[in-house]
């Protein structure tokens, strides 16, 4: 396996680069790899660069990641590994990165308060992330948990409260009201894990039972205690969740943690980077709002208008040479079909709404995407079936490509190609630059909802049922 010959340093982090121990790069969030080699196709039915494929269960929304020679990636129970441990519930999985062995796993019950607090057979939708030796992964119970990477003791399958590190309970220990399920991925700042708390509606999906509870917090990564939480009073305007994870990047020599609310706000805050005595709170430098003309009051009776609504965002920011890049609109379940890709400045203070756009791009229809900012192009995914090319500098249109299925990946730049996965169950490569051109398209079993991701000469991508682990390989 090809291991790097130094690491790199970001905010306090060691990380192999050629691992990929978190969703994005860090701490930007950029979907782009340094990884080369990679295959620019792949067949299924003959087994070309199909390195090996390991079975999930019966649904996966999540995006794996690769560190220290596993791959893990959260799963349902519907193919349990562990006699002891059946019946519906959230499973984060680890597999050998080189053959795709099962190796361990952690299996969290399901929230028994109703469907809308940890949905039937979702299972653990969010990603990993991997840190000073420690596996840190926010449960489908909204439980963020620090654990070793050898995983339980004795040699048994499945990790107890006791294996664990310690175990720091959002829901509980912070006052949050779950919707649907959590989906979070852990940032490193220093010694601080910042977690969004996927704060959210309530069952009625018209009032929020948590006004008052925190949308992102930071914990202490030795400890698990709350180090940090915003006090910007984001509840009572979340119009469905906090399902979007927080990036980091460096302006005018301080680090900054740069947020998207389910209020459709955009947020920067400076950086807790250890630890104090008291919870510390978050300071805001600035904040933006995606959509101005958007409703504000009574955001709740506008609920399934596909014409006018407020917005959302379900990915992540991109912080990419002092810009941040942001792709949203209407929520995709219940909000307007309006979509966007925005660039904005980040050296502001206070309400930057009026003068922190540099450009707006549109989208066909509602995204989930986080964007890829690689050479001067921006690549986005939406709902609308098309992955977008657009000028970095400009927010021009270069090209797009319609996929033929509604896709809520985002997409990967790796080696020259990009690649997207679409809820058909399609993997589609396409070359990075500015001429369009289709690689391959390939079948793959079962619809792809999680980003793919690139580590060590091999490309990964999750299906409903399978993880598949691509590389140049001869046909079987």
């Amino acid at each position: 396996m090809k291991r790097l010959a130094g690491m790199v340093l970001a905010l306090g982090t060691l990380a192999y680069a050629a691992d990929q121990s978190q969703w994005g790069a860090m701490p930007s969030r950029n979907m782009v790899s340094a990884e080369t080699g990679l295959p620019d196709s792949c067949d299924p039915t003959n087994g070309v660069n199909i390195k090996w494929v390991a079975p999930l269960g019966s649904q996966c929304f999540a995006t794996p990641v690769v560190a220290g020679g596993h791959v893990y990636i959260g799963a349902n129970n519907a193919a349990p590994r562990d006699p002891a441990v059946v019946g519906d519930r959230g499973v984060l999985l680890c597999f050998d990165e080189q053959t795709g062995a099962f190796r361990w796993q952690l299996a969290c019950p399901k929230l028994t308060n109703s469907v809308y607090w940890d949905w039937t057979n979702v299972g653990l939708c969010s990603p990993a992330t991997v840190v000073s030796g420690r596996v840190c992964i926010v449960s489908n119970r909204g439980e963020l948990w620090n654990l070793d990477p050898a995983g339980p003791a004795g040699g048994a399958l499945t990790v107890r409260e006791s294996d664990a590190r310690w175990r720091f309970d959002i829901l509980k220990q912070c006052g949050v009201r779950q919707h649907d399920s959590a989906h979070a991925s852990p940032l490193l700042v220093g010694n601080v894990l910042y977690v969004n708390t996927s704060n959210g509606v309530d069952d009625t999906h018209r009032g929020i039972a948590a006004p008052d509870a925190p949308s992102l917090i930071g914990v202490d990564l030795a400890t698990g205690r709350l180090a940090a939480r915003d006090a910007e009073h984001i509840g009572p305007d979340i119009f469905h969740c906090t399902w979007s994870s927080p990036c980091s990047g460096e302006v005018a020599g301080r680090p900054l943690i740069f947020f998207c609310g389910g209020n459709g706000l955009i947020y920067a805050f400076e950086a807790v980077t250890s630890a104090g005595a008291e919870v510390a709170t978050l300071k805001k430098v600035w904040q933006f709002d995606g959509d101005p003309a958007a409703p504000k009051e009574n955001i709740h009776s506008y609920l399934g208008n596909r014409k006018v609504s407020p917005v959302n965002v379900y990915g992540m920011p991109v912080f990419h040479n002092s810009r941040l890049y942001v792709a949203g609109g209407g929520d995709m379940w219940w909000g307007k079909r309006e979509a966007w890709l925005k660039c904005l400045d980040v050296a502001g203070t206070g309400d930057v709404t009026k003068t922190a756009t540099r450009w707006t791009y549109p989208l066909e229809r509602h995204t989930c995407a986080t964007p890829a900012v690689a050479d001067g192009l921006v690549y986005v995914t939406d709902l609308g079936h098309f992955v977008h090319c657009v000028d970095a500098e400009t927010g021009l249109p270069v090209w797009k490509h319609d996929t033929g299925a509604e896709i809520w990946t985002s997409p990967l730049v790796a080696d020259g190609k990009v690649y997207v996965g679409t809820r058909k169950g399609e993997l589609v490569i396409l070359a990075a630059g500015r001429e369009k051109r289709v690689l391959c398209t390939a079948k793959l079993e079962g619809a792809i909802n999680g980003t793919a991701t690139a580590a060590n000469g091999t490309v990964y991508v999750a299906t409903m049922k399978k993880l598949y682990a691509l590389a140049k390989t001869p046909a079987k």
